[in-house]
């Protein structure tokens, strides 16, 4: 298998002209007192795409990370989120500076609406607050997680501005085709959470088996190439340094169009879902 420290993650381009590393590290469940080894050791790798959110509670470890890498700050790709709570006018400005203060950075580089909450319907006015943001220099791109094509349409009708990426639930008993599309038409990147189905039935599956076994790879190295395939940005995560290592090795995978059309097949619609429904998930 390829050696990670030889490889280096592809970058896609944003339709604001920034850019970012396809293969990133997520650290989602990671407990601060643990994230800044793993986030070292992401660094160490070759990892320079960091994904956290304020409501993970780690992004002072990962702020620590950051700090001790010795690594110039605009080789790194940092994205944090606005949790549900403090969506609205007069909350987004505080709860941002809070996340900034908490990474020890003068700007994030990407910077997203962590659920929609359509019944809370605060979602077109938290998108405004954000386009201020971008503005203020403080964050280089916008975008949102967990967003329908209902309500991007909302906030392009509304605002006239565009998120730069949708990060959502997306592996292949999942692969949001319908959503991806639309993304594709508007130029929004396409970003996956949870890309390994949470390690559940997805890892026994005999199909990814045969075809994993085939290049010689892991399944979970396979679905992260199916992903890197497809053109979405993902962020696999893992507190294991073997594992850390192993998914970055993924980056060497050149899988056939027959075999990603292979994969894609395995979708089950709505009940292949593990996380909760955007179009109707309202929590606090």
């Amino acid at each position: 298998m390829t050696s990670a420290e030889t490889l280096t993650s592809s970058v896609l381009t944003f339709h604001d002209g920034n850019t970012i590393p396809q293969l990133g590290y997520g650290v989602w469940q990671v407990e601060d007192s643990v994230a800044e080894k793993v986030v070292a050791e992401a660094f160490h790798v070759g990892y320079r795409h960091i994904d956290t959110a304020a409501i993970y509670g780690n992004e002072e470890g990962v702020g620590r990370a950051i700090a001790s890498s010795g690594l110039p700050r605009e080789d790194l790709f940092i994205t944090t989120k606005l949790w549900n709570a403090d969506q609205g006018r007069g909350k987004v400005q505080p709860a941002f500076e809070a996340s900034l203060d908490k990474l020890g950075l003068d700007y994030v580089d990407l910077y997203l609406i962590h659920w929609l909450q359509p019944k809370r319907g605060l979602y077109v006015e938290t998108w405004q607050e954000l386009v201020k943001l971008k503005e203020s220099g403080r964050v280089r791109s916008i975008g949102v997680s967990n967003f329908t094509v209902e309500a991007l349409e909302e906030i392009e009708r509304e605002t006239g501005v565009l998120p730069v990426i949708n990060q959502v639930e997306t592996h292949p008993y999942f692969p949001q085709a319908e959503l991806r599309e639309f993304e594709k038409s508007k130029g929004i990147l396409h970003e996956a959470w949870s890309p390994l189905g949470q390690g559940k039935d997805l890892l026994a599956d005999p199909v990814l088996g045969g075809i994993a076994e085939k290049y010689g790879v892991s399944i979970p190295n396979l679905v992260l190439g199916w992903h890197l395939a497809l053109g979405n940005v993902v962020i696999p995560k893992s507190v294991t340094p073997e594992r850390i290592a192993q998914n970055w090795t993924a980056l060497a995978l050149d899988l056939e169009p027959a075999d990603v059309e292979a994969i894609s097949a395995l979708d089950k619609g709505a009940s292949g879902r593990i996380g909760a429904d955007p179009a109707t998930a309202d929590f606090a």
